[in-house]
């Protein structure tokens, strides 16, 4: 059955990731109208993610194995990503994302902050305690959901549990970036392409 979010048209009415770049810009710019100490520390990493998002759009291509495991899906998808623009985890995973969703006219990415909405968000916490994100849920027309995924490819989460025993965060959130810059998308695609079958 469909939750009342879907049934009050939430995920529909969310932004699109067009809309979602053009205001990470936009406060960006405005830099000088933020004036809270939070976030302004906040800023600095949405500073840094906007680089990063742009740099995946330029460079990303879909992989052919999963332009054809798109082509299959017959009926229309809502993919709701909950997110926020400070999160480096989606500056690294969501522009992955938007593409695949363009491949198909069946698939409608829509993305909502997380902050305004935390009863949301806690529909779906990782391993039922943690408002991790990116957290992407696809559902049908109808409401039912078809899957989810994130915060993280599963073998970078793997990899940050190990490192948590054995480094200091600065050390294992610098090896979370590296882990994302030499991946190049293709744990996430791989990750997709399973889901999607």
């Amino acid at each position: 059955m469909a939750k009342d979010f879907f049934i009050n048209k939430i995920p529909h009415n969310g932004m699109t990731f067009e809309k979602y770049s053009e205001l990470a810009d936009e406060k960006v710019n405005n830099e000088a109208a933020v004036t809270d100490e939070k976030e302004k520390e906040l800023l600095e990493y949405t500073k840094l993610n906007v680089h990063r998002t742009g740099r995946i759009n330029k460079t990303y291509k879909v992989s052919e194995e999963l332009k054809e495991v798109i082509s299959k899906i017959g009926k229309k998808q809502l993919w709701m990503m909950i997110t926020e623009d400070w999160c480096g985890d989606s500056a690294q995973n969501l522009p992955y994302i938007a593409k695949m969703a363009e491949e198909s006219e069946n698939i409608d990415l829509k993305i909502i902050y997380r902050d305004e909405n935390l009863d949301i968000m806690d529909q779906y916490l990782t391993n039922g305690t943690s408002r991790s994100i990116p957290k992407l849920v696809a559902f049908d027309e109808d409401g039912e959901e078809l899957f989810q995924w994130g915060p993280r490819p599963q073998e970078l989460v793997e990899l940050v549990e190990q490192w948590k025993t054995e480094m200091e965060p600065k050390e294992w959130k610098e090896k979370i970036q590296l882990f994302y810059g030499r991946n190049r998308g293709k744990a996430i695609e791989q990750e997709f392409i399973d889901l999607l079958k």
